[in-house]
């Protein structure tokens, strides 16, 4: 076999693997929504759970039925509460597989319109870092927020670095 191609064999091994990352994926999303369910019968709210694998990760949703103002107490100032539930469903997840989770978690639409709100911001920051020649230092970030501004930025054409020590990391963007 000349390099370069792939047999039959080769590509059903990437298949399967690519299946069974999916339904690992699968069960990440299964078991937090178990636990994520559990957690709004306990706290008297009302939301459906959404599930979906989006690249290496599972991402998990609860969106409300009509009353998104309930959902924001489970979404907090900025998001903190929401990180904080993130990592709690990460470890359910965790105690449940043995396996450490990525699994992403939203709430009412907040990471969604966070994210559209941070590609505007990182496309702005490239944009500047062309125009001056010089690197554009962000505010600091959560790790979310920065993976959003580093593709952003990526897509522009540009690389970016983060910096800092956790809480005060953030996100330099380099000219080209």
């Amino acid at each position: 076999m000349t390099e370069g191609t792939t047999s039959a064999v080769e590509a059903e091994d990437v298949a399967s693997t690519d299946e069974s990352v999916i339904s690992r994926l699968e069960q990440e999303g299964d078991i937090a929504a178990d636990y994520l369910e559990g957690l709004l019968d306990i706290a008297d709210l009302d939301g459906d759970i959404d599930m979906d694998v989006e690249g290496d990760r599972a991402l998990v949703s609860i969106v409300s039925d009509g009353n998104d103002r309930a959902l924001q107490r489970l979404v907090g100032q900025d998001g903190e509460v929401l990180e904080a539930l993130q990592e709690l469903t990460r470890l359910a997840v965790h105690r449940e597989t043995g396996e450490r989770s990525r699994l992403m978690l939203d709430i009412a639409g907040f990471r969604a319109h966070k994210r559209e709100e941070l590609a505007v911001l990182g496309a702005k920051a490239a944009e500047q870092a062309k125009s001056s020649g010089e690197q554009v230092k962000l505010r600091p970030m959560t790790p979310f927020e920065r993976k959003v501004i580093h593709d952003a930025v990526a897509a522009a054409g540009l690389r970016s670095e983060s910096e800092g020590e956790e809480p005060q990391r953030c996100v330099v963007v380099l000219p080209a």
